[in-house]
């Protein structure tokens, strides 16, 4: 894939969405810098990536695996920390296991197998997220609560995978306490399910138009595109 010109200002977006999650971090009384930012890539050319790494950001979430593998070569020589995010396919589980640092939407103890005896030797383990439903749709992906507890001592030893939080997609809401409401969810299932072997940190969750609450209920990483980098080209 050739690093063509990006449409955006990566550079000015990732400023603006830094400066929004400062600025939350400060409201919530979270510690400066506790929230990371991920920024979606996925549909944004190898160029915007390129734009974003050179003003200071280091990691990018892909959904698709073909798509993503022709950005992680094009930019090959840029120390990129590469994310899994979109629904995993069963034929696609190799790839992922070789080609990202995280997967944020792990809900199937046969795709856990399979990228954790998948995951070349050498590297280390692939840090994983389970993705839970938490309106239990079944039309969305992820696991439900009461899947949870069984899940976790599934996977809890497969080598080569080190499952390490939580991450959710609620419906869109407009009004900030309507949003808090499945981030506070999410938050209290991470509580009840940690333990001093499995402190569970990371809580992906929180995207463009809801980051904010996502931070006040305690995300330590919120997944963050259309505000960085603009429309995502047609699929």
């Amino acid at each position: 894939m050739p690093v063509d010109a990006p449409l955006h200002d990566a550079a000015a977006g990732l400023a603006a969405v830094s400066a929004r999650i400062r600025a939350a971090e400060t409201r919530w009384g979270r510690p400066p810098g506790s929230v990371h930012l991920l920024a979606v890539s996925k549909r944004q050319p190898a160029a915007a990536i390129a734009a974003a790494w050179a003003a200071g950001q280091a990691a990018f979430g892909e959904s698709y695996v073909q798509e993503a593998i022709g950005k992680i070569d094009a930019l090959a020589a840029h120390p990129i920390d590469w994310h899994f995010i979109g629904r995993i396919q069963r034929n696609k589980t190799r790839e992922i296991a070789a080609r990202f640092a995280w997967v944020h939407s792990l809900a199937d103890v046969q795709h856990a197998l399979r990228l954790g005896a998948q995951r070349p030797a050498g590297m280390p383990p692939l840090r994983c997220c389970v993705q839970v439903n938490l309106s239990g749709e079944a039309s969305k992906a992820g696991l439900t609560a009461a899947d949870l507890p069984a899940f976790f001592d599934a996977c809890g030893g497969i080598a080569g995978i080190d499952v390490c939080g939580l991450m959710t997609l609620p419906e869109p809401a407009a009004e900030l306490s309507v949003q808090r409401r499945p981030f506070a969810a999410l938050r209290q299932l991470r509580n009840q399910l940690a333990t001093p072997a499995r402190p569970l940190p990371v809580l992906s969750m929180g995207m463009s138009d809801d980051l904010e609450a996502a931070i006040a209920e305690g995300a330590t990483m919120v997944r963050v595109g259309t505000a960085l980098f603009g429309p995502r080209a047609p699929a």
